[in-house]
């Protein structure tokens, strides 16, 4: 089974989630928004875009399912919510509902570690069908290592569902503490037995900010359940992050794949070649063309292909064709 284990939707127009005015105005999303061919004063604009997921999905025969993650508020210290700093905010509930309408898509719950029910709301996501945890702390404000998370680690390593977090720099949502970025601030979970799928594998996008991929690269080394995602490593900035996982011979073998959509893929012309890059670029559907793009890699394998089932541990639903290339 080949999953897209990284896949997101905004919260436009819906009781199950907001986004800030300053985030549905940035340039970022205004890009999205024009290239998805999307227009923000549809009062329907929220069911466009789960009709755009939904059919870039089916328009993806390589693959089998995507995860699409929920994205839970900014929480304070002492459990309360801090939605004056929420710039984005997608219920587990909402994310469970658009999995029972297509079984192509994997629910995966958000949980801040802060939360006073954090450890109950992850018993109850469990129960729900979520195949991973997701977080991002520069955006919702905590750090990895502090010892109010160790009970929720504990939680997840009981119950074996792995925890897919953010590491390296930011540049789609505002950042509240950029210092949360490390990779290595997530030794206490992968201490702890839980499977750590580190977004982006610690990757920067401007050469101003600082690089963790190393940091990635050795604790894949050191721990054999911490696994990186290649989300966004088809961005320009980033395209450096993926050629240096695949350097590393264990770091290879912990690569996940995933798109990030709906951040938009461009290829590694001077990797993949000009003419195969300019093929790809014709390609409409992101998640598509973020699979054409890694099937230029000799070393993403079948393995690699196959390998978010094994670390999520869900069952086969038929087999995608990931032999079909541009």
């Amino acid at each position: 089974m080949r999953i897209d284990v990284h896949v997101h939707l905004c919260a436009v127009s819906m009781p199950g989630g907001s986004m800030s005015r300053k985030l549905f105005h940035s340039i970022p999303f205004r890009f999205m928004r024009w290239r998805l061919n999307l227009d923000s004063t549809d009062p329907y604009l929220q069911q466009a875009l789960e009709r755009t997921l939904f059919d870039s999905v089916r328009a993806t025969p390589e693959l089998d399912a995507i995860v699409l993650l929920a994205f839970d508020a900014v929480h304070q210290r002492d459990g309360s919510v801090n939605w004056p700093r929420t710039h984005l905010y997608l219920s587990n509930d909402y994310v469970f509902g658009l999995a029972r309408q297509n079984p192509q898509i994997l629910p995966a719950a958000s949980i801040h570690p802060y939360r006073n029910d954090a450890v109950a709301e992850l018993e109850r996501c469990v129960k729900s069908g979520a195949v991973l945890i997701k977080w991002l702390p520069i955006v919702q404000d905590f750090n990895p290592s502090d010892p109010k998370c160790i009970p929720f680690y504990e939680a997840l390593a009981h119950h074996g569902i792995p925890l897919l977090s953010h590491t390296g720099a930011e540049n789609a949502l505002p950042n509240i503490d950029k210092t949360t970025a490390d990779p290595m601030l997530l030794r206490p979970a992968l201490e702890r037995g839980v499977k750590v799928i580190m977004a982006h594998c610690g990757s920067r996008l401007y050469p101003w900010e600082i690089d963790h991929c190393d940091n990635f690269i050795r604790l894949a080394n050191e721990f054999e359940h911490c696994y990186g995602d290649t989300s966004a490593l088809n961005v320009p900035g980033r395209w450096y992050a993926l050629t240096r996982c695949l350097r590393d011979p264990v770091a290879r073998t912990k690569l996940l794949h995933g798109s990030d959509w709906p951040i938009l893929p461009i290829p590694p012309a001077s990797t993949i070649g000009w003419a195969k890059s300019r093929d790809i670029m014709r390609e409409p559907n992101w998640i598509r063309r973020d699979v054409l793009i890694k099937q230029q890699f000799a070393e993403l394998d079948e393995a690699y292909w196959n390998r978010a089932a094994k670390v999520l541990g869900v069952e086969s639903r038929g087999s995608a064709s990931a032999t079909t290339k541009v």
